[in-house]
């Protein structure tokens, strides 16, 4: 299973990541996170870090152009969108991109099931708010696309498994305080996560 450690805001915490395994690290371009970095912080970090991590990008409410210049200045590789966005917006983006789906019912899981996505429990705030799904909502569906988000932590990650997700996606879960992380935590939360 692939993890993402989202809400980096320092190279400490991306070293810190990518030492213990991290697949992908994501970058929070919603200014009213307590996670927000700008693009130009961002791109930094991301000179500095080694091949064959993904580096992704979290947008909120923006518009296509506005997408499209932050990761090219920041350098990702690939745009997580928090919001409902009309297919001319996903039409008009230069790069890669997944659709993050904030499930209010079993029934959000399916939508765009032809795509991987990422998941993650509704709520006012969009992301990092450490609200968890219920598990049993995915007992009979296909989780081979899906990047679960929402309320992970080193303690019950490991009870994500049996599912067969594609990867997990954590930010609190392994955080000191707000857009601080904690190495131990991420350490054990990779090390839990591969299912061994």
């Amino acid at each position: 299973m692939r993890v993402k450690i989202c809400g980096i805001t320092n190279i400490k915490d991306a070293y810190s990541a990518i030492d213990s395994g991290a697949d992908a690290l994501g970058f929070v371009f919603y200014k009213k996170s307590p996670r927000y970095i700008s693009a130009k912080d961002a791109s930094a970090i991301i000179k500095k870090l080694p091949p064959f991590v993904e580096k992704v990008g979290l947008h909120v409410n923006e518009n296509s152009k506005t997408i499209n210049e932050i990761a090219k200045q920041a350098k990702t590789t690939l745009s997580q969108i928090h919001f409902e966005a009309d297919e001319k917006l996903f039409a008009n983006l230069n790069h890669p991109y997944i659709r993050v789906i904030r499930a209010k019912t079993e029934d959000d899981l399916t939508l765009y099931a032809d795509e991987y996505r990422l998941i993650d429990a509704y709520c006012e705030a969009y992301g990092g708010m450490g609200k968890q799904l219920n598990l049993d909502w995915f007992n009979d569906i296909d989780c081979s696309k899906i990047i679960l988000a929402g309320g992970l932590n080193p303690k019950n990650v490991s009870l994500t498994c049996k599912y067969n997700f594609y990867g997990v996606d954590v930010s609190s879960g392994v955080e000191i305080s707000k857009g601080i992380k904690d190495s131990e935590k991420i350490s054990k939360f990779i090390k839990e996560s591969r299912c061994h």
